[in-house]
């Protein structure tokens, strides 16, 4: 018997629309917190119950969840399963299917953190569980529900483009993030996370896909870890930043990018607070000495690359070109959509549209600044958040913008890239 309080089917209504929706968290670091507080901030839903191993995040959560029960342990609420309508899924990477196949089989709808897993396998696992189940699930393809996709959705869909031709799509990781989480932090290692496609990119993958509204064919490949690796570290750099004489001339001191952190609260919740609790410079040189995120980058165990270009073919001939490189600044994604009767260049916030008929540039303001996790991609955390909300009261799937099966295929394509990347072979998915 489900221990969820409701199961509703796409189409139904629900009597959660008459109460506050109930919410498990498992997993309350940066992406389950902003998650859970949100939902709760909307006035909307009480979180009741959550899992949470790392007694700082626990800590944190309980200030703001002060009703909710607290395990150490997932395993401890599917145990003993609160009454709840859904769950939120935000441990690590690798440790996404247990939860996500436990909970599924108790009725409870998921809200899950990309990717959804970190092989093919334990991904077609969670997808298969849910449709078993009947439940919900929303994976967080964040920027699916940013007002600036909207806006860019409505013009290619009016047909005010033509026929869609061709994409460029890149997404600059910058120079520091990529220092900070693919090669000191939690994302270096693909054995310890996923490939960095699937790490940072699932997002651009299945935004392309969105747009262009059709599904891949073709997939290839190329790129690799070209920059942080033993060969090109300085001949005197030491081990850690602290110590370095070449520091001060150095892209990724760690001294800079987390010392600068202070006094500016969004960028003290991230990037510094995953390095540390401590808002004082000594407090951060500490943690800097003591842990991973002091580091020489050019002595790290990281094995994910720093640059990569997929090529995509779509069903009736339609072709993409991603770009993630860590060498840029830390911005939004950039894009251009090539149609027969008018082109889009669009950078997270403007798209310009231009018309081939009149030729007339327009400049359209659709999104919001703040292309990271810290300032809410642009809105899109809070929309993926209602929307989810939504489709629990109403039982309406439908305000969910990638069912199972949509965000399931933006993983294989991303398998397949990385297939693509290490052999060479352009990967068929159609066949």
């Amino acid at each position: 018997m489900s221990h969820a309080l409701t199961q509703p089917r796409p189409g139904t209504r629900t009597p959660a629309a008459e109460r506050p929706l109930r919410l498990v968290v498992v997993g309350a670091g940066g992406r389950g917190a902003a998650y859970a507080a949100y939902a709760a901030g909307t006035g909307r839903a009480v979180i009741v119950a959550v899992a949470e191993p790392d007694p700082r995040r626990a800590a944190e959560a309980r200030a703001l969840h002060p009703g909710a029960a607290f395990h150490d342990d997932w395993t401890e609420l599917v145990e003993n399963p609160p009454r709840a309508d859904a769950v939120i899924i935000a441990t690590q990477d690798s440790d996404h299917v247990q939860p996500a196949v436990r909970f599924a089989g108790l009725g409870y709808h998921i809200l899950l953190e990309k990717p959804m897993a970190t092989s093919e396998e334990d991904t077609r696992r969670i997808t298969a569980a849910v449709r078993r189940s009947g439940v919900m699930l929303a994976v967080c393809h964040v920027l699916r529900y940013t007002p600036y996709t909207t806006g860019v959705k409505e013009i290619v869909d009016s047909g005010r483009l033509g026929d869609i031709v061709s994409v460029e799509h890149l997404e600059p990781v910058g120079w520091w993030h990529q220092a900070h989480s693919y090669v000191r932090g939690n994302w270096r290692r693909e054995d310890q996370a996923s490939p960095m496609l699937l790490a940072k990119s699932s997002h651009d993958l299945d935004w392309i896909s969105y747009i262009v509204g059709k599904r891949v064919a073709k997939v290839s490949s190329f790129g690799g870890l070209m920059h942080f690796k033993p060969e090109n570290r300085p001949a005197t750099a030491t081990e850690n930043c602290l110590d370095c004489p070449v520091e001060q001339s150095c892209p990724y001191s760690a001294q800079r990018l987390y010392l600068s952190c202070l006094g500016n609260s969004d960028r003290e919740r991230w990037p510094l607070g995953a390095v540390t609790d401590a808002r004082t410079p000594e407090g951060i040189e500490q943690a800097l000495r003591e842990g991973p995120y002091g580091r020489c980058v050019y002595a790290c165990d990281n094995d994910v690359v720093d640059h990569q270009v997929v090529v995509l073919e779509y069903e009736g001939g339609v072709t993409a070109s991603f770009t993630m490189t860590a060498f840029t600044p830390f911005t939004h994604r950039k894009t251009r959509v090539f149609g027969t009767r008018g082109s889009l260049e669009g950078d997270g916030v403007r798209a310009t549209v231009t018309d081939f008929v009149t030729g007339e540039e327009r400049t359209h303001v659709l999104g919001l600044d703040g292309p990271d996790a810290g300032s809410g991609h642009g809105g899109g955390d809070e929309r993926l958040v209602d929307a989810f909300l939504d489709a629990l009261a109403t039982g309406d799937a439908s305000h969910i913008l990638s069912d199972p099966a949509t965000s399931l295929e933006s993983h294989l394509v991303a398998w397949a890239a990385e297939r693509s990347r290490r052999t060479g072979t352009v990967e068929n998915l159609t066949g």
